[in-house]
């Protein structure tokens, strides 16, 4: 069985692996800090599934909404995340892009809206 690794990628290329647990995101004192004002102080959580290998995330009441392929999310509802998913946060864009083979990941785009964040890369290992 492969394990899968998560990663945020910022807009200068620095990844930064997600964890296999529940992170909080928002503004204020969360594990993945937007700076954006369309990104209320707690506006998503993302979730690990151990027994499914994936990430998810749930929109927690915010004023702006959570999107995933440009679908707004229903409110405390979990949606899979899956390659090729466009995650948004209010305004702010993460884009789940990318081709893995073996323990090689290529990049094949990027979308950066006002955030340092702008990547959400998954590679097999």
């Amino acid at each position: 069985m492969s394990l899968t690794s998560w990663f945020l990628v910022s807009s200068g290329g620095t990844r930064h692996r997600l964890p296999r647990e529940m992170i909080f995101v928002g503004r204020d004192d969360c594990e993945l800090m937007l700076q954006s004002r369309s990104v209320d102080k707690q506006h998503a959580v993302l979730n690990y599934d151990a027994s499914t290998d994936e990430h998810l995330v749930k929109d927690l009441g915010s004023l702006n909404g959570t999107f995933v392929n440009d679908v707004r999310i229903p409110e405390q509802t979990y949606i899979t995340l899956k390659l090729e998913d466009k995650l948004r946060f209010g305004y702010d864009i993460l884009a789940i892009k990318m081709r893995s083979s073996g323990h090689t990941f290529l990049l094949t785009s990027m979308v950066v809206l006002n955030e340092r964040f702008s990547l959400l890369q998954k590679c097999l290992y």
